[in-house]
């Protein structure tokens, strides 16, 4: 009998060197998917999932994502202001900008004392063009996001590429440590790069630019989908409150725009096409999910912003736009399919933020709504600072809905005069049409308001990025001009977005429980079997992990 177990023990000692161990070791691996695609709307309502949920394809992206996939229907913003570059940041990060740092598009810098936009670098230089739209970096960015995080878990092999027309939708999505991001240059309608990431393009890039896509795009003009009677979820064509870069309404002549004009393409439905276009080519050339390591593809779909601010969300334009993105999903899963294997990869899909309706079309159907002009207002300002207090330019500017202050110049007064100034700003604010509430930020824990208002405006709150004095609309009231919209808001309209989860590990299913949008990195961490990003605040939607 002794001899018998020593001979066993020989002979698990001899499997385990001649590999049967390893085939154990290997069983026991981290399960990860092979690529994880995170995609970002920009502008996307979470009503537009239903809006138009008979009119997308039996085939299409929408319902495959709603039928196939998870969706948490209640996921909201849980800061402001509403603004694009916060919203990318904050769905790669889990944070908000009290913690991340990016406070809106542009802000006023008190500590360099100028103004800077998000990912602005003058430090690096164009790859790709000769143009300034590549001197962009994430240096703004203070915490990491979750695709260096995955970079780190890795050891650095996993791949990470940012993609979107707008340089701060593959930015602040891609993070840090990313292989490469890629963003467009309108002067020339190719696609960039910036010396933070690349010394040249790639081959591929090169050779993707040559085909001149976007004047295959223009080439096919713009007509609406189907016959424009049936376009009976938007207003009619040409409406006067919407802008008209393109023309007067439908069908858009775009071929004249080949060779010559490449600003509009973002304004139709072909900068999307154009974007998954380049997100193919990416996923072949740089074989992203064909390697041993998880890769990230953090793409960003800019048109529908564009076409939302230009048009508004009830018009013919906004409604073929999403018609036309179903079809681009479908063909774009379909490839994913094919390419890495059904199952094989992990997509999420959200929004940066909402959008208000055009206050023109509210107007019409009896709905209380207007603009704020903030260039009117801030000259109003300033005027008042300079007859009672003799102050010159006292305030900076209104940006993200707030007053920046002449910190500087105010704090050179008597304590007496600085409380003045910011009680003479906030009473004049407050007597003008469309905004509900301005107060001090400094004393937002004793304003009276909304608790979860109130949240909202501290967690976007970063005292060098931020400004002094909060200015809060009436509902259905924007910040603008009398055409078109914009977003930036509290209110459901900008921070309500969709949030669908589809493909590796994702049973069918949705939850109503209310969700944020900080919780979709802590919840791709915990797929992923990865730490959590550096200033993540979020939790993680265990609907989805059970």
């Amino acid at each position: 009998m002794v001899r018998f177990f020593s001979f066993v023990f020989r002979l698990i000692i001899c499997l385990h060197l001649l590999g049967f161990g390893q085939e154990l070791n290997a069983q026991e691996k981290i399960q990860r998917p092979k690529l994880v695609v995170g995609i970002v709307v920009d502008q996307m309502r979470w009503d537009y999932l239903y809006r138009y949920y008979d009119r997308y394809a039996a085939d299409g992206g929408f319902k495959r994502l709603l039928g196939q996939g998870f969706s948490c229907e209640n996921t909201l913003i849980p800061y402001v202001p509403t603004i694009t570059a916060c919203g990318h940041t904050c769905l790669y990060t889990g944070s908000v900008p009290a913690i991340h740092g990016i406070t809106g598009n542009d802000w006023w810098d008190y500590k360099v004392n100028k103004s800077v936009y998000c990912s602005q670098d003058d430090s690096v230089k164009t790859i790709g063009s000769n143009s300034a739209l590549g001197k962009m970096s994430p240096a703004n960015l203070l915490v990491t996001t979750i695709c260096d995080e995955l970079r780190l878990a890795t050891n650095f092999h996993s791949k990470v590429i940012g993609l979107a027309l707008k340089d701060r939708g593959a930015i602040l999505t891609a993070g840090h440590s990313a292989n490469a991001a890629y963003w467009y240059d309108n002067q020339t309608g190719d696609w960039i790069s910036s010396s933070y990431y690349l010394q040249d393009l790639p081959g591929w890039v090169k050779e993707h630019n040559a085909k001149k896509l976007a004047d295959k795009y223009y080439a096919q003009n713009w007509n609406t989908l189907y016959p424009i009677t049936t376009y009976t979820q938007s207003t009619e064509n040409d409406k006067p409150y919407e802008n008209k870069p393109l023309g007067p309404g439908f069908p858009y002549s775009l071929d004249r725009f080949v060779g010559k004009n490449y600003s509009v393409l973002p304004l139709t439905p072909y900068g999307n096409t154009f974007t998954l276009d380049m997100a193919r080519a990416a996923i072949n050339a740089e074989q992203l999910g064909a390697g041993a390591y998880t890769d990230f593809l953090a793409i960003s779909l800019s048109t529908p912003d564009y076409i939302g601010h230009t048009f508004g969300p009830n018009s013919v334009e906004a409604e073929d736009g999403f018609l036309r993105l179903d079809r681009d999903l479908a063909n774009f899963l379909n490839f994913l399919d094919e390419k890495i294997g059904k199952g094989q990869y992990l997509l999420f899909l959200s929004a940066d933020h909402g959008a208000a309706h055009v206050p023109g079309f509210l107007q019409e159907h009896k709905i209380p709504a207007g603009h704020v002009d903030d260039q009117t207002a801030l000259t109003e300002i300033n005027k008042g600072l300079k007859d009672k207090f003799g102050l010159d330019q006292g305030a900076i500017g209104i940006i993200n809905y707030q007053v920046y202050l002449n910190r500087g110049a105010i704090e050179s007064k008597k304590k007496s005069d600085e409380s003045a100034i910011r009680k003479w700003i906030i009473d004049y604010l407050q007597k003008q049409p469309g905004v509900a509430h301005a107060f001090d930020i400094e004393d937002l824990a004793n304003t009276p308001m909304n608790s979860k208002v109130r949240e909202m405006i501290a967690n976007g709150y970063y005292i060098s990025r931020s400004g002094d004095i909060q200015i809060i609309l009436d509902p259905q009231w924007i910040d603008g001009f009398p055409k078109g919209t914009t977003h930036g808001s509290w209110n459901p309209y900008d921070s309500h977005i969709p949030l669908l989860w589809y493909g590796w590990n994702i049973k069918p299913g949705k939850t109503n429980r209310e969700t944020y949008m900080v919780d979709v990195a802590p919840t791709l961490a915990a797929m992923l079997h990865i730490q959590m990003p550096s200033g993540s605040i979020g939790h993680v939607i265990e609907e989805i992990t059970k």
